[in-house]
């Protein structure tokens, strides 16, 4: 089965770059695999274009981290209007995997895990749907497990909870001396740079976003994985 990636798709060229970076990484963790790259729009190839032009199934692949809009309603639109015989995986969600990359990129600009009068930060796109925000509050949380840090908040750059001001001005409320955002994005957009702007008028380190890791790609799989598995299960039952 061919595996489709398949992200919102963007008007900063960055983001499109990650996500073709990270097929091309899944391309070399399994070279058997066929792998193609698809966006909702911004970006070509588009997703209903790249169904209608397989020659078997598939799985789509979201590469997103929550399961908000595009998830739950675009993908499934394209998909049952493209008339492609294909299943849809998860998002990559709140991976153990995506987390050790998170922490790979606080180590990059020097945060310990025993550093603490740290606050962390974390900032992520917002969501009008309430239980794929309280999913994403949980990455804050996990990810300060193991370390002494003073204190861990999440913050939305977008959507009906935006306030990452506020999120900062809690974290100092609560005893941090010093803080860092760590961005749960899979790469760098508009809104990105609007949080690195409010980051440097505050001079506060900012850590870069997931990027293209072979944690995220193999997170991606995973996802695959998973799908593939039940279709075999049904097949051989």
């Amino acid at each position: 089965m061919t595996l489709v990636l398949t992200a919102h798709g963007s008007a900063d060229p960055r983001s499109a770059a990650v996500t073709h970076a990270v097929a091309g990484r899944i391309r070399r963790l399994r070279p058997w695999l066929d792998v193609r790259p698809a966006f909702l729009e911004q970006n070509g190839p588009f997703l209903g274009e790249t169904l209608r032009g397989l020659d078997g199934p598939g799985v789509v692949v979201p590469f997103l981290l929550a399961s908000a809009f595009h998830a739950r309603i675009d993908i499934p639109a394209v998909i049952e209007e493209s008339g492609a015989v294909v299943d849809r995986a998860e998002v990559l969600g709140e991976d153990p995997a995506l987390l050790t990359v998170l922490r790979l990129r606080l180590a990059e600009i020097g945060v310990s895990p025993d550093d603490d009068g740290l606050g962390v930060l974390v900032v992520a796109v917002g969501s009008s749907h309430s239980a794929a925000n309280a999913r994403t509050a949980t990455v804050a949380q996990r990810l300060s497990h193991g370390t002494r840090w003073s204190a861990t908040e999440v913050a939305f750059a977008t959507g009906p909870y935006a306030g990452v001001a506020e999120a900062a001005d809690r974290l100092r409320a609560r005893g941090a001396e010093r803080l860092v955002i760590a961005p749960w994005f899979l790469a760098h957009g508009r809104i990105t740079d609007r949080v690195a702007d409010y980051a440097a008028r505050q001079s506060i380190p900012m850590a870069e976003p997931l990027g293209s890791h072979n944690l995220v790609a193999a997170t991606a799989l995973d996802r695959y994985d998973a799908v593939s598995a039940a279709a075999a299960g049904l097949s051989a039952a």
